[in-house]
């Protein structure tokens, strides 16, 4: 069967919807040349593998089995050339070019899929933790608790609001649901829920979802690296992975512009205090900050970590972050398939 995969800028534009057959979901679907084929899967009601949605994490990563797709553009780490040498796409960023059959990579953990849920929560805290980042504490209204999976995100709205995603912040096991929101500046949704939310208001939260969740079999060495609020899985990664009844060491390290955007530093030396294999590190960019390391934090962290074989990494944070550590990470023998990446592509222009 052909593999091929066109990468001309310019196509002849084909009326007629192309079919794509998706192996594990057992049918075609019709697919539109002007849409990605995961835009058309879920359109679909195909419940597709995926992420970030923009090119930048690799969660939607997929054997192109026959047909041709053009890729839009999208980053190293997410699909590599060694990658596409081999049959693989990435939906998130494939244009269909003719009929077609893809195949989503398997999840390497063996773990069942958690089923989607609409939950109403009530507010239960509203807590400042930078200057531009609150919590936002949430418990269920009605029903059973939210099952989710650390490193997890659910999809956020209230009054009316467009959905935004966010990750929860705290490990899972209770009620109780946690965000770390950041304020993005002229963002409307990110205003409104940091400076206009009180407690008792009601959200609504759809979820879960995401893909760069802990890897609970795994009982090797864990790199945590989260820049901004992508602290917030990290954290609850962290803090899941410190309940196992394993020793392995645990790594942290927390991203930070300046002094003013770092937060929780008392809870993280609280935990290195009470488990000897965790280790928690501090990386500031723009300014020198007594006590903590300086420069990009997937630089450090690479320096600091050599030997990066046989463990498992989670990122979380913006585009330039990923892409960047990532690829100090591979340097340092990583695997591929062991890296998984969170990633917080929210553009200003997106409206926050």
């Amino acid at each position: 069967m052909s593999t091929q995969l066109g990468e001309s800028a310019v196509v002849e534009q084909i009326a007629a919807p192309f079919s794509i057959q998706i192996s594990q979901a057992g049918r075609a679907i019709a697919a539109s040349p002007n849409r990605t084929i995961l835009e058309s899967a879920l359109a679909a009601g195909v419940d597709y593998p995926h992420g970030c949605r923009s090119g930048q994490c690799g969660a939607c990563r997929s054997r192109l089995v026959s047909g041709h797709v053009e890729h839009l553009s999208h980053s190293e780490f997410a699909l590599s050339a060694s990658d596409k040498a081999l049959g693989f796409i990435l939906p998130c960023r494939a244009l269909p070019r003719s009929d077609a059959s893809v195949a989503w990579t398997e999840q390497d953990d063996g773990e069942r899929d958690l089923a989607v849920r609409r939950l109403r929560c009530r507010v239960t805290r509203v807590e400042p933790l930078t200057h531009d980042i609150s919590l936002i504490g949430l418990e269920p209204t009605t029903g059973r608790p939210l099952e989710y999976r650390a490193g997890q995100y659910v999809r956020v709205t209230a009054d009316g609001l467009p959905a935004r995603d966010y990750s929860m912040a705290n490990a899972p096991g209770g009620s109780a649901l946690e965000f770390h929101i950041r304020r993005i500046p002229g963002g409307a949704v990110s205003t409104q829920l940091t400076r206009a939310l009180k407690v008792g208001d009601e959200v609504r939260v759809e979820g879960p979802h995401g893909h760069a969740y802990l890897r609970q079999r795994h009982a090797g060495p864990i790199l945590a690296i989260g820049a901004g609020s992508g602290l917030a899985p990290m954290k609850a990664i962290v803090e899941a992975a410190l309940a196992r009844p394993v020793s392995s060491p645990v790594h942290l390290y927390f991203g930070a512009r300046t002094a003013r955007d770092l937060y929780l530093a008392d809870h993280f030396e609280g935990l290195a205090a009470a488990h000897p294999n965790f280790h928690y590190s501090v990386v500031v960019s723009d300014e020198a900050v007594p006590g903590r390391g300086r420069g990009l934090v997937g630089d450090v962290a690479a320096a600091r970590l050599p030997d990066l074989d046989g463990w498992k990494v989670y990122l979380a944070g913006g585009p330039a972050m990923i892409a960047s550590a990532a690829e100090r990470i591979l340097e340092r023998g990583a695997r591929i398939e062991d890296i998984h990446a969170d990633v917080f592509f929210t553009p200003e222009s997106a409206g926050g």
